[in-house]
């Protein structure tokens, strides 16, 4: 789930061989450099490149960023031409750019839509933890939960293996197990619910019918939701002591804190069904603990004095006030369980009042096919829709405080082709600032 070591990279070459060792960095695509230009794609970009190095004497050299795992191949690459790559010190001050292991060429199969899940949310920092398969996983099992049907279901399961292996469909190959895994999960609820394209009674009720137990569905969702805000405060928690230590992460609202005031909900509940003061006694005790470690955090964030005491307090009224409606806000995972069930109650009594053993049944098996194509499009949109807003709001909002770069690999067009890139046309991206220490400007 981490992503991927970097290292501060000196590039260091005799002047003449500087060019040479550009050309093997770009087939290389092992490094992100720090040039004082926004890179081009063309040949001539090794050029630029080479004129844009630090020269002192008969020696040239750029830094820049390089994964660790290929640090040593860069330098057997470069080592011909007397050049060599060389870990510096990281500045302070400066994020490393993000390089998940998704993003490797050998890692293709990776489910793209779960990795979307993040990476429309945010890049993640190079020091936070990346949560994409995870969150792949609570999707799908949100997803299920309001799309409950074992037929449909099942045609998103067909869909998914189509993907998978029907050549002409080659080009969305890689969303086919993200897809799959929603299907599995909608035919697992199907049952649970009872639910085949309907109540059509081909399934018994394994678990509950919504219309029928409405209330059992909603704590189900609350406790799911519950479980889910667990987790996030878990990752949120280990993000924030990867990214300023322990202390920051005891004052933190995604923190420490955070979580013990999550904690201290979860003991007021039980408390409350057990009949137990003593729990409740415990729960208060966390709760006003969660409460002042916030309140320093937040005091601290605002800067002091009597202006940041009432930033404080309100932001600590709003962090208490939002806890509750994301818990809150889980429900919906049985309301739109519910509208899925009702929708296709009204089809299925449509359907059996039209049957007759007449020509009127083919206008029921006309409505049938019709009204499960219709809730089939209109809640499979929803659900999709709702589970990314509950994933994004409750969840990511805790896991992430901060946004990363992403590594960008400076390999330009070098005229020949290499087993990288097969042809020799590269990305041609980089930073467009050069983000040099005082140190590195001086490199001998």
């Amino acid at each position: 789930m981490s992503p991927m070591r970097m290292e501060r990279v000196a590039l260091v070459a005799p002047l003449e061989s500087r060019r040479e060792m550009l050309t093997e960095v770009a087939r290389s695509a092992a490094v992100e450099l720090d040039l004082p230009y926004e890179p081009g794609t063309g040949p001539e970009e090794i050029d630029r490149a080479a004129d844009a190095a630090v020269v002192h004497g008969s020696v040239a050299a750029l830094v820049g960023w390089s994964p660790t795992q290929k640090l040593s191949s860069l330098q057997e690459a470069l080592e011909p031409h007397g050049a060599s790559a060389v870990p510096l010190k990281r500045p302070r001050g400066v994020q490393p750019p993000t390089l998940l292991t998704g993003d490797e060429p050998a890692r293709k199969q990776t489910p793209v839509l779960s990795r979307l899940l993040v990476d429309t949310y945010t890049t993640v920092p190079y020091a936070d933890l990346d949560p994409a398969r995870i969150a792949g996983v609570a999707y799908v099992v949100m997803f299920g939960m309001m799309f409950g049907d074992a037929g449909q279901g099942a045609l998103l399961v067909v869909a998914g293996l189509l993907l998978r292996f029907l050549p002409r469909l080659q080009r969305f190959r890689r969303t086919w197990l993200f897809i799959t895994g929603a299907g599995v999960a909608a035919v697992f609820f199907g049952f649970l619910y009872g639910e085949f394209f309907g109540p059509t009674g081909v399934l018994p009720v394994l678990w509950l019918d919504p219309l029928e137990e409405p209330i059992p569905l909603l704590v189900a969702a609350l406790v799911l939701g519950a479980v889910l805000l667990a987790g996030s405060y878990v990752l949120g928690t280990i993000n924030r002591v990867r990214e300023g230590g322990w202390g920051y992460a005891l004052y933190a609202r995604s923190g420490l804190a955070g979580a013990l005031l999550f904690a201290a909900i979860g003991l007021v509940a039980w408390g409350l069904l057990a009949a137990e003061p003593v729990i409740l006694v415990v729960a208060a005790v966390v709760a006003l603990l969660a409460l002042v470690l916030m309140f320093i955090g937040l005091f601290a964030e605002s800067g002091g004095g009597a202006t940041g005491g009432l930033q404080a307090s309100v932001e600590l009224v709003d962090s208490v006030v939002q806890l509750g409606s994301n818990l809150v806000s889980f429900t919906r995972l049985a309301a739109f369980g519910l509208t899925h069930a009702a929708l296709m109650m009204v089809v299925w009594q449509a359907t059996t009042a039209l049957w007759a053993p007449d020509w009127r049944a083919v206008a029921a098996v006309v409505v049938f096919i019709i009204g499960n194509a219709l809730t089939f499009a209109l809640e499979g949109l929803v659900a999709g829709i709702q589970a990314l807003r509950l994933e994004y709001y409750e969840l990511f909002s805790r896991i992430f405080q901060d946004e990363g770069r992403r590594f960008r690999p400076w390999n330009p067009d070098t005229g020949t082709s290499t087993p990288e890139t097969g042809t020799g046309t590269g990305t041609g991206t980089g930073t467009g600032t050069p983000s040099l220490s005082p140190a590195e400007r001086h490199l001998p």
